[in-house]
């Protein structure tokens, strides 16, 4: 049996670390007073996300990039005490170069790191990319974890599942339609396609899925919200809508992948072989 209390947040956060900060406190203590033990916060809420995504987002100096073993990311574990929390940020990369990462801590410190792989738009004028998805353990259960669009693409949550992942962590920076917008947050849909592409990867693959997101407004960028857990069936268990706040799930994470995947197992039930066009190579 491995009950497990998980949020996702949404919530809006910026350039300014020590407020990043603050706010990423004040949600750690209020998901510790919900009796949370796996909590994910936004993609960039430490130094915050690029000002927009066209063209010019190179004249954007972006957030300060941070080292995974220096002190804010010793902060963070610090804060997390025995609750595992997953936060993004810049990393400043030993190549020199700058990657959009996501960081699991707890006050034991660093248990995973990952570089965003797939980049939409300009978003690589100011990032480079990674090129893996791993699996790891936690106390909260064996994750993955993805960053925004790397959920648009089903291998991404695919490789974390068959390297054992039952929980599926992905924290986002994603907006709303940057054209023809809904005047209805909740009508948009980028917000539509965000919510259907975190319930298909948990259906999928039949794992929990935990989607954190960024609230509010950042340069031209307007937020979707719209934080949620979902089960292994593509259902979703909380969800915060297109506002800020916390959604939390309580669930027996053994037991819900059992019962998943009882009948109709997806990752047992692959044909590999089947999935090459012929005469392509093998993936």
């Amino acid at each position: 049996m491995n009950t497990v209390r998980m949020a996702a947040v949404a919530a809006e956060f910026g350039r300014d670390r020590e407020d990043d900060f603050t706010t990423v406190e004040r949600l750690i203590k209020e998901a510790r007073t919900e009796g949370v033990d796996l909590l994910a916060l936004p993609e960039a809420c430490l130094g915050g996300y690029l000002l927009g995504l066209d063209d010019d987002t190179a004249l954007d100096a972006g957030p300060p990039a941070l080292s995974v073993d220096g002190p804010e990311i010793r902060r963070l574990a610090a804060l997390a005490g025995e609750m595992t929390v997953i936060a993004g940020y810049c990393e400043a990369g030993e190549d020199g170069r700058r990657y959009n990462s996501a960081v699991c801590v707890t006050g034991d410190g660093v248990l995973g790191n990952h570089r965003k792989v797939h980049q939409p738009l300009s978003e690589d004028a100011s990032y480079a990319s990674g090129d893996t998805f791993r699996a790891f353990d936690t106390p909260a259960g064996r994750i993955g974890m993805m960053i925004c669009y790397d959920k648009a693409f089903p291998e991404s949550a695919r490789a974390l599942a068959l390297d054992g992942a039952g929980i599926g962590v992905c924290i986002s920076a994603w907006p709303g339609a940057r054209t023809n917008a809904a005047a209805d947050l909740a009508e948009d849909r980028w917000k539509r396609r965000f919510d259907l592409f975190d319930r298909a990867r948990a259906l999928e693959n039949q794992i929990l899925w935990i989607s954190a997101n960024q609230a509010g407004t950042f340069g031209s960028l307007r937020f979707v919200g719209s934080a949620k857990v979902v089960d292994p069936g593509g259902d979703i268990l909380a969800a915060t809508g297109v506002t800020a706040g916390l959604a939390v799930a309580h669930v027996d994470v053994d037991e819900a992948l059992a019962t998943a995947r009882r009948s109709m197992g997806h990752l047992r039930d692959r044909r590999p072989d089947a999935y090459t066009p012929a005469g392509a190579a093998s993936a």
